[in-house]
This record gives C-alpha cells, sequence and structure tokens, in this order.
C-alpha cells in the first residue's frame, strides 16, 4: 500500500522473536529517558493487538498526538519556537543554551514576529544596529503569545537600512530590560489561559551571540523552521476544537426536547449534524495528508496551507452550527460558547485565510 490508506497501528512488545531492540547513544537532553532503533524481520503480532480498523493507522498516530488540549495549543508557540531553534544554523553552544534548556523545560521561548504595522514576513520595521558584538535593537512587537512571562523572545528583525530578507535576523532578547517597554495587552476574546505582549523597543543591547544564524537569515529561521509544521499542528487543532463542538451539538440534540420530539429526530437538525461531520472528516484527511507530505518530504508549503485554510474556515462553519443547534442557550456561558469563541482565533494564527491563499497560488505557479 502507499499513502495513509493502509496504515495500521499495533500493540507490539519491545522484545521477542524477530525483533532487535538496540540502545541509541546518550542524547543532548532528556537523560531520563532511553531510545530505542527497533529492526522487525517478520515479527509476529497477533491481529487482536490492531488499535482501529486497517486503515487508520496515521488517523490514530497523528489524530491521537496532534490534537492538542486548549492548553497545548496555547503553548504551540513556545514549543515551536523550539522547532525553529533547532535547525542547521543554531551553533553547538547555543544548542545547549537555548535547545537543550528548552527540552529540560528550564527556559520558556516565546515566538516573536508580529508587528503592529507590517505583516509577517519580509515588510517587517524592528532594526538592529550592530556595535562590535552588540546590536541595538528597536522597534515594536504586538500579539506576542507569551511574550510577558517567557525567559527569551525568538525574535525577527533586520540589519538597519536593509530591505526583504537580505538582511533578517533572528536574535533571543530577553523580554524585559534596558529599552524594553513590555506591555501586557487587553484581555482576548478567547483562550483566557494566554497572555499577550505589546513590546517596544528603544536601542535595547542584544549580545552578537543570541543571533540566531548568520545575518540575512531570519526569515529563513522563521518560516522553514516554524511556519509548515506549525499550520499543520494547527489544522489539526481546528479539527479536534470542531470535533468537540460536534460531540457537544450532538448531546445536547439528543436530550432537547421540543413538541414532545428530541430535536436530533427533527431532520434539519439531522441533517445540519451530518453536515458538520463530514466537514470535520474532509479537514482531517486533508491535514494527514499534509502531516505525512511533510514528515516525508520534509516540504508541505503548499499542502500545510491548504489545511490551514480549510480547516480554520471549516472550523467556524461548524462551531457556528454547534451554536445553532444550542440555541439561545448557546449564548451563555458555558462549553459551547466558549469553544465558539476560541475558534475565532485560528482563522489568524499562523496567517491569514489570504496568506494561505498566497502561499498555495505561489507554490502553483511557480
Amino acid at each position: 500500500t502507499r499513502g495513509a490508506d493502509g496504515t495500521v497501528a499495533l500493540m507490539v512488545p519491545p522484545h521477542g522473536e524477530g525483533i532487535d531492540n538496540r540502545l541509541m547513544p546518550e542524547s543532548l537532553g532528556l537523560y531520563g529517558t532511553d531510545h530505542s532503533h527497533l529492526v522487525f524481520d517478520r515479527a509476529p503480532v497477533p491481529v487482536a493487538n490492531r488499535l482501529g480498523a486497517e486503515g487508520q493507522g496515521l488517523e490514530v498516530a497523528l489524530g491521537g498526538f496532534l490534537v492538542p488540549s486548549r492548553i497545548s495549543l496555547a503553548m504551540s508557540c513556545v514549543g515551536l519556537a523550539q522547532r525553529a531553534l533547532d535547525l542547521a544554523v543554531v551553533y553547538a553552544k547555543q544548542r545547549e543554551r537555548f535547545v537543550a534548556a528548552q527540552i529540560r523545560t528550564e527556559i520558556k521561548v516565546a515566538f516573536t514576529l508580529t508587528e503592529p504595522h507590517a505583516g509577517t514576513g519580509a515588510d517587517i520595521r524592528c532594526s538592529v544596529e550592530r556595535d562590535g558584538d552588540t546590536y541595538y535593537l528597536s522597534g515594536e512587537k504586538h500579539l506576542i503569545t507569551f511574550g510577558h512571562i517567557a525567559d527569551y523572545l525568538l525574535l525577527f528583525a533586520r540589519m538597519a537600512g536593509t530591505r526583504g530578507t537580505d538582511g533578517t535576523v533572528a536574535l533571543m532578547v530577553p523580554p524585559h530590560g534596558d529599552g524594553i517597554d513590555n506591555r501586557l495587552m487587553p484581555e482576548s476574546l478567547g483562550l483566557y489561559g494566554t497572555d499577550h505582549s505589546h513590546l517596544v523597543f528603544d536601542r535595547a543591547p542584544v549580545p552578537v551571540a543570541n543571533r540566531v544564524g548568520a545575518e540575512g537569515q531570519g526569515l529563513e529561521v522563521a518560516l522553514d523552521g516554524f511556519l509548515v509544521p506549525s499550520r499543520i499542528s494547527l489544522a489539526m487543532s481546528c479539527v479536534g476544537l470542531a470535533q468537540r463542538a460536534l460531540d457537544l451539538a450532538v448531546d445536547y440534540a439528543k436530550q432537547r426536547e421540543t413538541f414532545g420530539r428530541k430535536i436530533a429526530e427533527r431532520q434539519a437538525v439531522a441533517f445540519r449534524l451530518a453536515e458538520m461531520a463530514t466537514d470535520i472528516e474532509a479537514a482531517r484527511r486533508l491535514v494527514l495528508h499534509a502531516a505525512e507530505t511533510w514528515e516525508r518530504d520534509h516540504d508541505a508549503s503548499a499542502e500545510s496551507a491548504m489545511a490551514k485554510l480549510f480547516a480554520s474556515e471549516m472550523l467556524q462553519r461548524v462551531t457556528d452550527s454547534a451554536l445553532h443547534v444550542h440555541g439561545g442557550i448557546g449564548y451563555f456561558r458555558g462549553p459551547i460558547e466558549r469553544v465558539y469563541r476560541d475558534a475565532r482565533a485560528q482563522r489568524f494564527e499562523e496567517g491569514t485565510a489570504e496568506v494561505q491563499k498566497t502561499t498555495i497560488a505561489r507554490e502553483l505557479l511557480r
């Protein structure tokens, strides 16, 4: 078989006939764990040990792994900042100081790209001037998730006087200190478990040793290391949140009675639920395809953008329908009301629909 169609999930003993289980060399961090390299030579596994049906292997793996809880969704910018740092451009000393320390949960890192007066790409205005071993950072960033409580900001700026991607730099910047005004932003519509910062820099000193990669590689660190896998992760978060909305709607429809009948028995409501389920399943398959492409090729710019575009739009449709099924009671504080509020943020996280369409079109027409 090829693709996701023939995949299976199995519960397999790690030692036994036909299994060569070898310990791998010591890793950079996570010293309390072991890591195995396993070679299987027709190792027997009872069919009874299969989880789900044949063809559902990747759904079990990715659906169970990538769909985060609301807390893990809020923390995605911190965890995925680690992905952006885990590139060949990170020097050995930086790996220990920033990557390994993050893995050991000794530091928290906030991804810091968005600006109030620019997009999130080659038009960034935040700039640095270099004087010896120090950069002096000036400009603004806003909507920075966990920007107030992080230990470092993985911040993207440009060398003063440059344009486009050529002069961009990635810097590890403490969120508080000389020349830094770090203000908490007002409470957001949803995602209450996070803080968001508006940062103003006035020639804030940053050691050159805190630069990730070379001058000119800033957006490479940001986009290649972060956005593609992050869009896939966010798209699966949309699938998970939409599934929660559908589950709430189905449960309510089975309980709520009007004129002596459960509303689930009414065709109008049942058809709406069917449309929601179909929308979710279509998004799930598209996201799994994007994840499979990324895992295989490490190049899924179009696929990740398609997944994020469709899944985020699907989430708006499904949560709106779920609230509709709940009727007036859904408008009051409660589980479906929270899902409805949290869903709105997914439209602009990791790029709006227009940004995703631009990415898809660029890949199609290159």
